[in-house]
């Protein structure tokens, strides 16, 4: 009963702020991989921001500077923070879920396979 489910997203403007959040349930994020994906119309899905089981993270240079990924172990919940959000920030977000994989002896993210129902952001100049 792996689930991740999405807050609602919504319509701001251009320079504007915005937090979703993920609530999981099936699983423990404290114990996965977790991540933020985006697929604006008619381009590729593409990955916002990852934080793995140790709580470190990685953020797209594309919105680096502007948005935070943390989560809350105790709340089994993931979040971003967006901040100055620009139009082409525009897309279906989606939370998503992976198993740690070990290689060469370190731990990395395995593929994501658990995903999130996905939420709307609209940001308008």
């Amino acid at each position: 009963q792996v689930q991740l489910v999405e807050s609602e997203g919504g319509s701001v403007q251009a320079g504007g702020s915005l937090r979703l959040s993920c609530a999981a349930s099936g699983f423990t994020v404290s114990s996965y991989c977790m991540g933020w994906f985006r697929q604006a119309l008619g381009k590729e899905r593409e990955e916002v921001a990852r934080i793995d089981q140790l709580g470190r993270t990685t953020i797209a240079d594309s919105v680096k500077g502007r948005f935070t990924i943390s989560k809350d172990n105790d709340k089994n919940t993931l979040y971003v923070e967006m901040n100055s959000l620009k139009p082409e920030d525009t897309a279906m977000y989606y939370c998503a879920a992976a198993s740690p994989v070990s290689f060469f002896g370190r731990s990395w993210c395995g593929e994501f396979g658990s995903w999130g129902q996905g939420t709307q952001v609209t940001v308008s100049s």
